[in-house]
């Protein structure tokens, strides 16, 4: 049991750091196409969503990695 949630672990890792990359330097994805940026917006579609999938990764592998720690 303990290696599956090792495993389960390093693949939200993983997923955690490709949605990091992706969402670019504060300059959203709209930029990463050649778009403007020049003004301050909120996050909408897409990036949106991709902040709020990286939130969720975030919380769940902090849970796996509790449950992983105190597993015997």
């Amino acid at each position: 049991m303990k290696t599956v949630l090792i495993i389960v672990n390093i693949i939200v890792s993983i997923v955690i750091v490709t949605l990091i990359l992706v969402q670019g330097r504060g300059a959203g994805l709209g930029s990463a196409w050649g778009g403007g940026g020049e003004m301050f917006q909120t996050r909408r579609g897409i990036e949106k969503v991709t902040l709020r999938v990286t939130i969720l990764c975030i919380v769940i592998f902090f849970i796996i990695s509790a449950v992983s720690f105190f597993y015997k």
